[in-house]
């Protein structure tokens, strides 16, 4: 199991913020706007990793990886990380966004 562990994490953490796409504004049902949120972003720091890579800063324990490995050493679990992770980041900001308009609606109108 320790060579999937990382992807196991990545997609429990997909599992569970899923159900937050129907709390807030959508965001897979978004994917232009999901893309412009996350790419950029993504792109900066697969670079980041590289250099790092590169330059013996940064590894990965290959007992806890695939093995699996993208151009400069960067194991695919870590383009990964860089793609769920800000994804989650943007279901949950959507889901309390709009749980607290909803909370702040339902205060003005409890108020009257």
């Amino acid at each position: 199991m320790n060579r999937f562990e990382y992807l196991a994490v990545l997609g429990a953490c997909l599992l569970v913020t899923l159900p937050l796409e129907w709390l807030g504004r959508p965001v897979y049902r978004q994917p232009r706007r999901l893309a412009g949120a996350v790419l950029p972003v993504a792109a900066v720091f697969l670079v980041w990793d590289v250099i790092a890579i590169a330059g013996g800063v940064w590894g990965f324990n290959p007992e806890f990886v695939t093995g699996l490995l993208l151009p400069f050493s960067l194991p695919v679990e870590e383009l990964l990380f860089f793609l769920v992770i800000p994804l989650c980041g943007l279901l949950t900001f959507e889901a309390v966004t709009a749980t607290l308009a909803w909370a702040r609606r339902r205060s003005r109108g409890g108020a009257r």
